[in-house]
């Protein structure tokens, strides 16, 4: 395991818990002042659990007998001496393959069974049942023992054709099926579907997450992997074989799963594996450096990747260096090159992103917070000046003010009567945009659609059926679009007659908008046509089959997709709603001291020189407040900065 690559990985995750800590501490501050409303409050907590949760997906992707296995033992687990993963001739691991780490359960590996295949559920629907998964122990003590577990990634059966034809898994049209089944009528599968490896590995235990994909066929045949996990990975490595070069499944594979996943090369390395291949005894070192190098152009080539993104390496040579402390066979192998890859951009490209999205949280929090510090402190002075120009003032003069107050407190009691009114329709406007988002619609919408699938005759009907779907995901997202920027539009006239009428500060209401759900929506109908007009006429049970359950996982993605707009829109309300009711009841609260005020001096019961002592005291608290948090969020921008300086001023300020 790289040094670098570890050292790296052991920065980001100390940067991630020192940005929690700091914000952990802001949350437990505001919560002491009483500053903590119940939305910045979840704001907070769920920002909080972002980080502790936070993961980083890496994806290996390549066609069998690439040394897809092997180069992860090399990257990853070259210090337990051993190979973590099953690496021999000819097919190794069978199923996609998860490996991360999970403080609160034991070290296992779990397996769902080929047989799941038959059954409605996703992989993500299985892993919410624990009971459908086989569960094997792992001690990592005992190498007899991993090695054993860890081999039945590798673990096949033998089927009729009809079975495999009804998981999805063949096409029994294609030649070499065919001769296959022709021999005694069964074919070999895999024994299971999906495998979650909980492994205590230094990385895995900071938030890395490990991918193993086993080639095209279950790329084509679990639809999770191309709608979910693949797209959801942080970086994905491609692997080829510098023996082979590129293949026409590995075009295949390049093109439809890989190179769609983003707009640019960041994020997406291709690894010419087995370059060990190409060394040569009777060949001079610039020889074999140059045919590595025309092997390297003619992959870039094909792929239409810059060179500077394919990566020669000897994922065995590299591993057995690292095990034998052979330095020279390591930079032989190369793999040290690719690993600096891995540490120069991925790891800083994920902290970017986490960066990014928590100083947009934090920032909505210390504004608001702020504001509503800087209007405290502002009714205080009003108050002072106020209560200044009665010195010297008689009755009569107190008991204007006293008039005044309570004039100003009755408009603003007619002004609650439309807040309030304003609520009603606010919730009717809420609700309505509900509906169009409402799971249970949802639930009914994919039933629907299911039952139409399996009815239909034809793929034109099973195409009809599929296309209604997405037309009606699409429209009920329009629809709760309309009706988010009418509230929109109504809450920022509000927000304005209040400011213009009762001197309120002015707000500007949180933007919101459905747009990226809409696009997401239309990013899988489109995954969908591509995958529709890839299979033929879809006459066999085989290739139903498999359309259904590529339309269970679609649907799955798109329920994902609206319980995010769900969620989302929910908070967006409560932001909408929150800052002008924290408005209404500090200028409740503002006019009730008011009128205190100057009914204790108009009675006598207190003196007017100490009243005016009390609001400077109050006016100095709230002014230390308005200073101690920026001072809480200078230190958070300055660890979420990340830098040298940064690390040495908040060393500093501990």
């Amino acid at each position: 395991m790289s040094t670098n690559l570890v050292s790296e990985f052991e920065h980001y995750s100390n940067w991630r818990n020192e940005v929690s800590s700091r914000i952990g501490q802001l949350r437990d501050w505001l919560s002491a002042q009483e500053l903590n409303d119940a939305e910045t409050d979840l704001k907070l907590k769920q920002l909080l659990e972002r980080l502790e949760e936070d993961r980083l997906n890496v994806a290996f992707v390549a066609e069998f007998s690439r040394g897809k296995s092997e180069l992860i033992n090399a990257i990853f687990f070259s210090d337990y001496r051993q190979r973590v993963l099953p690496s021999s001739a000819g097919r190794t691991t069978m199923c996609p393959t998860e490996l991360f780490y999970e403080a609160n359960t034991p070290p296992s590996i779990r397996l769902l069974p080929i047989q799941t295949k038959s059954r409605e559920g996703t992989v993500s629907d299985f892993k919410r049942h624990p009971l459908e998964w086989n569960e094997l122990p792992l001690d990592v003590s005992s190498v007899e023992q991993m090695t054993a577990a860890l081999s039945r990634l590798s673990d096949t059966l033998q089927v009729s054709g009809e079975v495999a034809t009804e998981y999805g898994l063949i096409n029994p049209d294609d030649e070499d099926t065919a001769r296959a089944l022709q021999r005694d009528g069964t074919i070999e599968i895999p024994r299971w579907r999906h495998a979650l490896i909980n492994f205590p590995h230094p990385l895995l235990e900071q938030g890395l997450v490990i991918l193993d994909t086993p080639g095209l066929n279950a790329i084509g045949t679990e639809p999770e992997l191309t709608l979910n996990l693949l797209p959801n990975a942080h970086a994905v490595l491609f692997i080829l074989a510098a023996d082979t070069g590129v293949t026409k499944s590995d075009i295949e594979i390049w093109r439809k799963h890989i190179a769609p996943l983003q707009s640019s090369s960041r994020g997406r390395l291709v690894v010419l594996n087995k370059i060990d291949g190409l060394w040569d005894d009777l060949k001079s070192t610039e020889q074999v450096n140059a045919e590595i190098a025309k092997q390297v152009r003619t992959s870039a080539a094909q792929l239409e990747l810059p060179e500077s993104q394919v990566y020669p390496v000897s994922a065995q040579k590299a591993l057995v260096g690292k095990v034998q402390h052979n330095a020279s066979l390591l930079e032989k192998s190369r793999l040290p090159e690719l690993e600096s890859a891995l540490t120069s951009e991925l790891i800083p490209c994920k902290q970017e992103l986490v960066r990014h999205s928590t100083k947009g949280a934090m920032e909505d929090v210390v504004v608001k917070t702020t504001e509503l510090l800087e209007a405290r402190l502002a009714n205080m002075q009003d108050q002072i000046d106020e209560l200044e120009g009665l010195r010297g003032k008689n009755r009569d003069v107190v008991e204007q003010i006293m008039l005044k107050v309570n004039q100003e407190t009755q408009q603003f009691d007619k002004g609650l009567s439309q807040f309030k009114a304003l609520r009603t329709i606010f919730a009717h406007h809420a609700t309505k945009m509900r509906k169009y988002l409402g799971m249970q619609r949802m639930h009914g919408e994919i039933r629907k659609t299911r039952n139409d699938m399996e009815n239909s005759r034809f793929s034109r009907e099973m195409r009809d059926a599929m296309t209604s779907f997405f037309t009606v995901m699409k429209g009920n997202i329009h629809k709760a679009d309309r009706q988010v920027e009418e509230i929109q539009a109504m809450m920022v006239a509000m927000y304005q007659k209040f400011s213009d009428e009762h001197g309120l500060p002015s707000v500007n209401p949180p933007v919101h908008n459905l747009d990226r759900f809409y696009r997401e929506i239309e990013r899988l109908e489109n995954i969908f046509n591509e995958r529709f007009n890839t299979v033929l006429q879809m006459l066999t049970q085989g290739q139903r089959s498999l359309t259904s359950k590529f339309f269970e996982t679609l649907a799955s993605r798109v329920f994902h997709v609206y319980e995010i707009a769900n969620r989302e829109t929910e908070a967006w309300l409560k932001a909408l709603i929150a800052p002008m009711e924290t408005q209404v009841r500090e200028h409740q609260m503002h006019l009730q001291r008011r009128l205190e005020s100057v009914q204790r001096i108009h009675d006598a019961t207190e003196t007017l020189d100490d009243r005016i002592k009390e609001l400077h005291g109050n006016a100095n608290n709230t002014t230390e407040q308005i200073e101690h948090l920026a001072k809480l969020n200078s230190v958070i921008s300055e660890s979420l900065e990340d830098d040298e300086e940064s690390s040495a001023m908040l060393e500093k300020r501990a």
